[in-house]
């Protein structure tokens, strides 16, 4: 239903509102500009000047300048005054006349004139110019406010015809998906209906098969009890019998295992006893034994212990300070050949030098090999042992 309604959006007509405003706007800008360029352009009235790249243009009214106008008409009146043959010789210049001396004030008259007219002019052209190029970009300036303004105008009138149109859409398809919900409703809620008549049908058929079925087995379950109600009767028939021959077989089993038992533990009586014999002998055996072995063990531990203090009372030298009264004892360790392993004093003599005597009478007495004539057992027994070193007993 999100996919049609989404299509829908898509393809639907456009608004006329949506229309934009781009082209009416470039329009008016190009008209602006356009009226702004001839206003900027003077055409020339009878003699045009070449093309220039200035933006306003002066016309030329004449190429003759007010001197070139006051010499012409010096020289038309001079010659007007002048005789009607002239000389054929050259005569020599004579003084000028007052006529002359008047034209000549003229004519300067004039040349100054024309001078004050001419800079008058140019300062009228200039003028003229500036205030043609202030109008021009006065113009221009109204003309591109008059365009931003016109464009901002014409692009707000945009964007609220896009938002209306916005809106417009939103509406059409809020009402769209508001339709589609309401039919998609209205569908599912068919469906559910009819998937109700449906389910109700299907349990009526059901509820009818299972009241067959119940019938049936209510058939089948009488019929079923009978024949278990002749089996049963049968059974206990059977059942009655066959007790009756396994109480006579029990009793004979129990009268056979009685007499099995009381022969059993007649036998169990006779083998205890001779068990116990066997025992009694065997642990008086084991203790002879162990005795022979202790004292012999014992001899062998003293034995050894009286060759290692031999060895050592014979290789320790005594300190010269120690006295009588001193006493050490060592921790021994032996090796599986009598090799010595470690040295440790258990209790100290409070002298180094008396402590180190005893350690070095040991390793100097070392190795004892006596130790692999030992028994197994025994040597285990006898690879640590302790000495006690006193010098008055070696004196």
């Amino acid at each position: 239903m999100g996919k049609g309604s989404a299509n829908m959006a898509v393809h639907s007509p456009r608004d006329p509102q949506e229309v934009g405003y781009k082209w009416p706007t470039i329009l008016a800008i190009g008209v602006h500009v356009a009226i702004v360029v001839f206003s900027l352009i003077s055409w020339p009235s009878r003699t045009a000047e070449p093309d220039s790249s200035s933006i306003v243009q002066a016309t030329l009214v004449s190429t003759e300048t007010f001197t070139d106008q006051a010499q012409q008409a010096t020289e038309q009146q001079a010659a007007m005054n002048a005789p009607a043959e002239a000389p054929t010789e050259p005569e020599a210049p004579d003084e000028p006349s007052a006529s002359e001396q008047q034209a000549a004030a003229e004519q300067q008259a004039a040349e100054e004139a024309a001078q004050v007219a001419e800079a008058e002019e140019a300062q009228a052209l200039e003028a003229a110019r500036e205030a043609a190029e202030a109008e021009a970009q006065r113009r221009a300036a109204e003309a591109a406010e008059q365009a931003e303004q016109q464009a901002a105008e014409a692009a707000e009138r945009e964007a609220e015809a896009e938002a209306a149109a916005a809106r417009q859409r939103e509406v059409e398809e809020a009402r769209r998906q508001q339709e589609a919900a309401e039919q998609q409703r209205q569908e599912e809620a068919e469906a559910e209906r009819q998937r109700e008549a449906e389910e109700q049908q299907r349990q009526e058929e059901a509820e009818a098969e299972r009241e067959r079925e119940a019938a049936e087995q209510q058939r089948q379950e009488e019929a079923e009890a009978e024949r278990q109600r002749e089996a049963e009767e049968q059974r206990l028939r059977e059942e009655e019998a066959a007790q009756r021959e396994r109480e006579a077989e029990a009793q004979r089993q129990r009268e056979a295992e009685e007499q099995q038992r009381r022969e059993a533990e007649a036998e169990r009586q006779r083998q205890a006893a001779e068990a116990a014999e066997a025992a009694m002998q065997r642990q008086l055996a084991g203790e002879a034994e162990a005795a022979a072995n202790a004292q012999q063990a014992e001899q062998a531990a003293n034995s050894f212990i009286n060759i290692v203090r031999r060895a050592v009372e014979q290789a320790w030298l005594i300190p010269a300070g120690a006295s009588d009264s001193m006493s050490a004892t060592l921790q021994v360790r032996l090796g599986p050949s009598g090799e010595v392993l470690a040295t440790s004093i258990v209790t100290s003599s409070g002298d180094s030098a008396f402590d180190r005597s005893v350690m070095q009478a040991v390793e100097h007495a070392a190795p004892f090999g006596e130790l692999r004539d030992l028994p197994a057992d025994q040597q285990r027994n006898l690879r640590q042992f302790n000495l006690r070193f006193t010098p008055g007993d070696v004196r």
